[in-house]
């Protein structure tokens, strides 16, 4: 191995150290409290009096991130996701998957008839290790989250939504790209230099389309 290639992962191990210190030392549930700072820091995502719904919150570092920068604020805030979620109570919880009808009747519930101006999902497959299958998985779970777009977002609003790199995350940016203005990819730098997760970012939704 090259003196480069040897170089090139120790800073990649030191960064991530970093990140997997920084959240243990601030008592954080992981790291993905960071990658949504750094998010928020690039795109300007999280504003007073937004309504915002996060699929996939459990075990809550987003939720952490969210109240910690919107504690006193007049937010609606919804997470939704079937296994426990760490909230200091801004959160509206809700305890199921967003692909069960239910869970739709709930969140339009609690919204009475409001719009979100922010679809958040940082949902993640159960990992098979067959890269076409769990990229596939993975678009599938972002498809819920265009889905909660097309049911709940107000117009201009925006979707943050976390897929596996390669093609199906180039065809769902292409679909997003129908339905708003702008679209992106963004890697955090909080993210494992081995994950090959990435979000997708869609400014300006096109309601009606």
């Amino acid at each position: 191995m090259s003196r480069k290639k040897k170089t090139g992962g120790w800073r990649r191990s030191q960064r991530e150290d970093f990140f997997l210190k920084k959240a243990q030392g601030r008592g954080l549930v992981s790291r993905a409290y960071f990658k949504l700072q750094e998010l928020d820091a690039k795109f300007d995502l999280l504003k007073p009096k937004q309504s915002i719904l996060e699929l996939g919150a459990a075990p809550g570092g987003w939720v952490r991130y969210i109240e910690d920068k919107l504690s006193g604020h007049e937010n609606l805030y919804i997470a939704v996701d079937p296994s426990p979620v760490k909230s200091s109570g801004l959160a509206k919880i809700i305890s199921g998957k967003s692909s069960e009808p239910w869970v739709s009747q709930e969140i339009e519930r609690i919204l009475e008839l409001k719009k979100l101006d922010l679809v958040l999902s940082d949902m993640a497959p159960n990992i098979s290790g067959v890269r076409i299958v769990d990229d596939s998985a993975s678009r599938e779970l972002a498809e819920e989250a265009l889905n909660a777009a097309f049911s709940f977002l107000a117009p201009g609003g925006r979707i943050v939504a976390k897929l596996f790199q390669g093609s199906e995350a180039q065809s769902f940016m292409a679909e997003t790209k129908k339905c708003f203005l702008k679209t992106v990819l963004f890697k955090p730098a909080a993210s494992r230099s081995e994950s090959r997760e990435i979000f997708v970012v869609a400014d300006g939704f096109k309601a009606g389309r």
